[in-house]
């Protein structure tokens, strides 16, 4: 009781709690509320028209664009809006839509404008990468597959008017090629295999500009290089394939298959085949040199032709690595008798680069070169000179034939553009019945030598027997023989030495005599050239000397004279300074203290009591003597015992 009491009493608080938990579908209801959350679009669809309203779509339209019923074109961004009353707007929320990256997203339109016959792409028109339903089919967009693309992003598709379909971008690997197949656009031209070269397309990745450029559709001469594209799948197809690859030792001869029909530049002296200019259809005349290059293949063919020595084998068990010898075999031959053998063949061939286009365009490849010419040729020159001779003759006339072979296919192959190096014959493979047959011939042949041979070797036996008891009878005869010659020997040398003693003796007598005379002859000779230098020297000495002592004469003389004149003049200024008389006593004493002349003599000798007695003189004389010649001082004494004498002594 008292329960329901309090809910009575509390009724009220139950209409704010359910509005809080329907609040939405409250909004929704009574003010037409709708919420678009920020990673949704709002597709609308409208259910039906109210007054005032156009009512229906027109025929083979499904968006609605003018407020019509059904799949409104009009999105609903996020965001908060109001008077979308669910009894007449249906609101579906989807997410954007994302392309990844290293994806595109190809577009199909629900709506729009008729494609136009002949066209399988609707065009491309303004709508913000398909973002704007409204502005698509204002602007005319027509239904269908899409020639634009969507890049990596995201975007508020409508899904009522658009399908995406996510694919991988075009990925064209290293070393690889695209060949290019557009499947809309203007016919080819007739006559032709492939489209116009059409630029300004950005690696048909534009296929829009391709078209408006006037694109055919179908295979294309432009190829993709390397790298990843964004690439409409519905409007181009490419194939992927590698690179033409021209190996080192060849050219490559380039057949174009496309193009106008250009001038023969080959003249008049080639016509086997139109060989053209770079860039017309037919075989180009520049080769492509080693290397690897884009070539659309679809559009032209690369004829691969070896520029080193080509060794081509007519054998079964041989085959080269180029393989343009696999169907060629050993060449059976019939001999003048008839009998027919094996042999085999190698052909060594060249061909210049600058000739390889003239092969190609006589012969279309190598391998019809070597099918069409050169078995033929080698195999039937071989078989027609094999019938002119038996097979003996062959295999012994080996080397000629080889030659003769080497000289007639090279003028065979002059005239294709092909030069002859060298042609070998292998293996020459006689029949067995006749190898049976030289076989035994020559079994026979060396047992005939072998039987010879030891009849020969009996006969040089006897020989040797016979020599040997001669030789053993000869010891005795040598013995004689060499004595008697031992005697003779030494009787001429006795001769030949006495003739040669002689004969020594005369020589040494005459050389003797010879160099006497050599040795008088020599010495006169001698002493005439030294008296004749002796003479000359004497004679160029005496005019030295007379010229010195000339010289030497005159010299002095001059001196003599100019110390004379000098004295002269110094004798006649002094005597007028000094005067006459001081002048010339002045001379006498300076003449007399030049020749230190003693006026006073050193030791004066006088007699006792001042007589002069002969014996002091005779004193006086020893002394003066005794001190000319420097002998030793002699004490002199006049009288020993008288001190007069000595005293008179010290003071002399």
């Amino acid at each position: 009781m008292e329960l329901g009491q309090s809910i009575a009493a509390y009724w009220w608080v139950v209409i704010p709690i359910l509005c809080v938990v329907f609040y939405k579908t409250i909004l929704r209801l009574f003010f037409g509320m709708v919420i678009v959350p920020e990673d949704r679009i709002g597709l609308v669809t409208k259910k039906f028209v109210l007054f005032g309203e156009n009512r229906e779509l027109p025929d083979g339209r499904i968006i609605a664009s003018k407020g019509e019923a059904g799949f409104q074109a009009k999105t609903l961004a996020p965001g908060l809006y109001w008077m979308m009353w669910p009894w007449q707007f249906g609101v579906e929320l989807q997410p954007f839509t994302v392309i990844p990256q290293g994806q595109v997203g190809l577009v199909l339109a629900k709506d729009g404008a008729e494609i136009p016959t002949g066209r399988i792409l609707g065009r491309k028109v303004d709508c913000d990468n398909f973002q704007d339903t409204e502005k698509f089919l204002l602007n005319n967009g027509q239904k269908g597959r899409q020639t634009s693309i969507i890049t990596a992003g995201t975007y508020r598709i409508n899904t009522f008017a658009f399908d995406i379909s996510v694919i991988d971008m075009t990925t064209i690997r290293e070393n690889m090629v695209g060949i290019v197949t557009t499947l809309d656009g203007m016919p080819v031209t007739p006559g032709q295999i492939a489209g116009k070269n059409i630029e300004g397309h950005n690696n048909f990745q534009d296929i829009d500009g391709f078209l408006a450029s006037g694109g055919n559709r179908g295979l294309q001469p432009q190829i993709v290089l390397a790298g990843s594209y964004n690439i409409n799948k519905w409007a181009v197809q490419i194939e992927e394939i590698p690179m033409t690859h021209v190996p080192i030792g060849h050219v490559g001869v380039v057949i174009s298959y496309i193009g106008e029909d250009g001038l023969d530049v080959t003249g008049e002296s080639f016509k086997h085949g139109n060989i053209v200019s770079k860039g017309f259809r037919g075989v180009w005349m520049e080769p492509l040199g080693p290397g690897k290059y884009p070539i659309n293949t679809y559009t032209m063919n690369v004829e691969s032709v070896p520029t080193t020595n080509l060794v081509l084998n007519w054998a079964n068990a041989r085959s080269e690595s180029h393989a343009l010898d696999k169907n060629l075999s050993t060449i059976t031959v019939r001999s003048r008798d008839g009998f027919p053998f094996n042999l085999d063949v190698a052909q060594i061939i060249h061909i210049p680069a600058k000739e390889a286009p003239k092969v190609i365009a006589r012969f279309g490849s190598m391998n019809n070169l070597v099918s069409q010419v050169l078995e033929p040729t080698i195999g039937n020159y071989f078989r027609n000179s094999a019938q002119d001779s038996d097979v003996i003759s062959f295999l012994t006339t080996r080397k000629e034939r080889q030659h003769s072979a080497k000289e007639h296919i090279k003028l065979v192959l002059d005239e294709y553009n092909v030069i002859a190096v060298d042609t070998l014959i292998g293996d020459i493979v006689p029949p067995e019945a006749l190898m049976k047959t030289l076989t035994d011939r020559k079994i026979a042949q060396e047992e005939e030598k072998t039987y010879d041979n030891q009849r020969m070797a009996q006969e040089k036996r006897q020989g040797v027997e016979k020599e040997t008891a001669i030789a053993d009878m000869q010891k005795e005869i040598v013995k004689a023989q060499q004595s008697v010659e031992i005697a003779q020997r030494a009787a001429d040398a006795a001769v030949k030495k006495s003739e040669g003693e002689a004969t020594s003796l005369k020589l040494q007598v005459t050389a003797e005599a010879e160099a006497t005379k050599l040795r008088a002859s020599a010495e006169s000779e001698s002493v005439r050239l030294r008296a004749a230098a002796q003479a000359e020297a004497t004679k160029f000495n005496a005019s030295a000397d007379a010229e010195r002592i000339s010289r030497t004469g005159l010299a002095e003389a001059e001196k003599i004279m100019a110390i004379g004149k000098s004295t002269a003049e110094s004798y006649e200024l002094q005597v007028k300074a000094m005067g006459g008389d001081n002048f010339t006593k002045f001379k006498i004493t300076e003449e007399l203290g030049k020749g230190q002349v003693k006026i006073i003599p050193d030791v004066l000798i006088a007699g006792r009591n001042g007589s002069d007695g002969p014996i002091s003189g005779l004193l006086g004389l020893k002394l003066m003597e005794m001190l000319d010649t420097g002998k030793k001082e002699l004490p002199l004494k006049l009288n020993p015992g008288s001190d007069k004498t000595n005293d008179k002594e010290k003071d002399n």
